[in-house]
């Protein structure tokens, strides 16, 4: 585009000048998922492209982050000041408002490979336009799809007195995405590279680090310095404890942990969070619980997870850093440390690299052999060159300052005595996550901020190409990623052991497959691996209970070849090498117990099931009182509790949210004869907080009235007054 690369432009408006005048009128612009769209460029282009129409643009993009808006008065009166609080300042992409209001110009399109659940359920332009990509197969596709500008927003820091910028919150398509652009560039096709930098982006490290040279244009200066995009953490409902509990049993110390976005993971995260700091409480609920947790699957616990704090800790390799990592690395959990070396992750595994508790952190101590075990383990040769040199101080094998001077041999005594006096004392380089982007409330970006550049470090972040598969790397990574537990979530499993995750069998797209079908392949993969597919048995369709677990469903996800471990909030399913029978009594166990009885017929019906099977007795107690039963109890105490990792929400609103969401969900006439009682009760003292919250304790006219007794009843059947 230019006859240099990295031009640094402060006025957007002649950065998209640029672009036109060289790509011409046809733009098919791709950008990240998530946090790291350039929000200032492409309002712009958006801009430039609605209001002249001889401009074709097409935006390829996935999971566009959106404010959320209340529908009803009622639901605008809770959410929007929560909206504008928490998004004060967060530029919002003006081709989604358009989009949402219908009126997007024709010239213009938008075409995603993920979005968030169900917000785009009644789009059909955007289920018409979903493109079905695995993570890994994005970028290709985006290419075969012809995009021919690529942007992303930057961390940026000045690095040994070298401006550099970092990918960090979107590593995860953009490094192969600049080869992509290379290549085309090389091929005489034209290309242009977009990085947009704001201030307050996290600076993160790994192969996210990177120089102004691959990109064309670097939009920098205040306009671009905008608060990030921090959605609140999800109300986590007790059920979905229970399934996090479940899965907590699984993870085994010293092992592997991979879990996504939203309430389930979450409740795995504050799971293990108990299991570590408060584990007394932990052993206690699986002891006491109903069931029997500890005894009911002592088996599977003992084979693959345990119920111990965890003395060696957990790494992480997720293709989405969420906050949740986080808050276990606070706790001390996520401290496992791998290194970016086959030979050093053997002797780490094999016990001869130790770590040691420093008070703060896990630390490998360099022991008085290590130069003998790296040449046992091919490391190093035992005839020293350069390359050799430059990785041992790179992992601080060597003291920082050691240059190579001349080859050195080994196995000359006197030089491997001499060159051992310059030995290190802890190794360097490891890190405790490998991520492909991140994203999460305010504090965990202030957090991320706050912390010093070393201490940061730990976070490494690469693309999915790296994070989301072993291929190009089979040996190392799994060494790194050993005893790995691939958590993630299903919408719906059938008797079979297969899932639909993404999309409905009606052909509606709910979300995207994102990666979720790498992890479990990987699962497979990797010989002491599992994937733990979290499902909640039950759903709620237009007021009436749903079983999630059916005999047969339109769709699929994960097929039922590719069935490992299946958990609700009812228990454990081990499918993995059983046959069919066994696979439908495993997964009948986990069942809620209102849907058992016809998913037994059905079996039955086609032959799957022998005619005299039945249902263990102590498997028919599956229900909702009983989970609440299981947890209620410890919550006085402080665990199980909605928002385990803080919230951005007032206390005022998370009890209207609930009350409200609880009261929006009971059948017609239910919530007919509740509305109708709160008209001949009076306002009891404790509802008045939460009117005020809702600006109805002084209502002026009949309609906001009605809305206050509305409040008043959905508090009431909550029992919050």
């Amino acid at each position: 585009m230019h006859n240099e690369m990295g031009v640094v432009y402060s006025d957007v408006k002649k950065s998209v000048d640029a672009v036109i005048k060289f790509v011409g009128r046809d733009i098919k612009f791709a950008m990240t998922l998530g946090l790291s769209k350039p929000s200032v460029f492409i309002n712009e282009l958006y801009r430039r492209a609605k209001e002249d129409s001889t401009i074709k643009l097409t935006i390829v993009t996935a999971l566009s982050l959106e404010r959320p808006v209340g529908k009803s008065e009622l639901e605008k009166r809770l959410v929007d000041p929560i909206a504008a609080r928490v998004f004060k300042g967060v530029p919002e992409f003006q081709y989604m408002l358009d989009f949402r209001a219908g009126v997007m110009p024709k010239n213009i399109e938008v075409y995603e490979f993920y979005s968030k659940a169900g917000a785009n359920m009644s789009a059909p332009a955007l289920q018409q336009n979903h493109l079905n990509s695995n993570y890994t197969h994005v970028v290709r596709d985006a290419m075969d799809f012809g995009c021919n500008v690529f942007g992303q927003l930057l961390g940026s820091r000045v690095v040994e007195g070298k401006p550099m910028y970092s990918m960090g919150s979107n590593t995860d398509i953009c490094i192969e995405a600049h080869k992509g652009l290379a290549k085309m560039r090389a091929e005489g096709k034209k290309a242009v590279s977009i990085g947009e930098v704001n201030p307050q982006m996290p600076f993160m490290y790994g192969d996210a680090v990177c120089e102004a040279g691959i990109f064309d244009i670097l939009l920098e200066g205040p306009a671009f310095d905008n608060p990030l995009f921090g959605p609140p953490q999800e109300a986590i409902a007790l059920k979905d404890h229970a399934i996090g509990l479940y899965a907590s049993t699984l993870v085994k110390d010293g092992g592997t942990l991979q879990v996504g976005i939203g309430a389930l993971g979450a409740a795995v995260g504050a799971a293990l969070r108990m299991r570590h700091v408060n584990n007394a409480a932990y052993r206690e609920v699986l002891r006491d619980s109903e069931i029997g947790i500890a005894t009911r699957y002592k088996s599977i616990i003992d084979k693959l997870g345990g119920v111990a704090p965890f003395t060696e800790g957990l790494y992480g390799s997720s293709e989405m850093f969420v906050d949740v990592f986080l808050q276990l690395y606070k706790c001390g959990v996520l401290r496992r440390r791998v290194y970016e070396n086959v030979a050093i992750m053997k002797l780490v595994n094999a016990g001869k690299i130790v770590a040691v508790n420093t008070g703060e952190m896990l630390v490998h101590e360099i022991p008085k052999n290590i130069l003998e075990l790296l040449v046992e383990n091919e490391g190093i040769q035992e005839v020293l060159r350069e390359k050799d040199i430059q990785m041992l101080v790179k992992f601080g094998i060597l003291a920082d300052g050691i240059e190579y001077a001349k080859d050195i041999d080994l196995r000359k005594p006197e030089y491997l005595r001499d060159l051992k006096l310059h030995l290190g004392v802890n190794l360097k380089g490891g890190q405790v996550i490998l991520g492909a982007f991140y994203l999460g409330p305010r504090a965990f970006y202030a957090t991320l901020n706050a912390m010093s550049e070393g201490e940061r470090m730990q976070f490494g972040m690469s693309g999915v190409e790296k994070v989301n598969q072993l291929y190009g790397g089979e040996e190392l990574r799994a060494l790194q990623r050993k005893d790995g537990r691939f958590v993630n979530t299903g919408m719906v499993a059938n008797v079979f052991g297969a899932l639909a995750s993404d999309a409905l069998e009606d052909g509606r797209v709910v979300s995207g497959i994102g990666g979720q079908y790498n992890f479990v392949s990987m699962a497979h993969a990797l010989p002491d691996a599992r994937c733990i597919m979290m499902v909640r048995s039950t759903k709620l369709v237009n007021g009436k209970v749903k079983s999630s677990i059916v005999y047969n469903y339109g769709h699929c996800s994960i097929p039922k070849h590719l069935r490992d471990i299946l958990v609700t909030e009812y228990g454990i399913a081990d499918l993995r090498g059983k046959p069919d029978s066994k696979v439908i009594e495993e997964v009948l166990k986990v069942t809620d117990s209102r849907f058992q009885d016809e998913l037994i017929h059905e079996a039955k019906l086609h032959g799957k099931l022998p005619k005299d099977f039945v249902l263990a007795a102590e498997f028919r107690r599956n229900t909702p009182q009983g989970v609440d039963v299981m947890l209620k109890k410890y919550q006085k105490d402080g665990h199980f509790v909605a928002f385990p990792f803080g919230t951005d929400l007032l206390p005022e609103e998370i009890v209207l949210g609930g009350a409200l969401k609880s009261f929006k969900i009971k059948k017609p006439l239910a919530l007919a004869l509740a509305l109708l009682a709160e008209m001949f009760k009076g306002i009891p003292v404790q509802a008045a907080p939460y009117l005020k919250r809702m600006g109805l304790d002084k209502p002026h006219t009949m309609k906001e009235r009605l809305m206050r007794k509305m409040v008043l009843a959905a508090l009431r059947a909550s029992g919050k007054i």
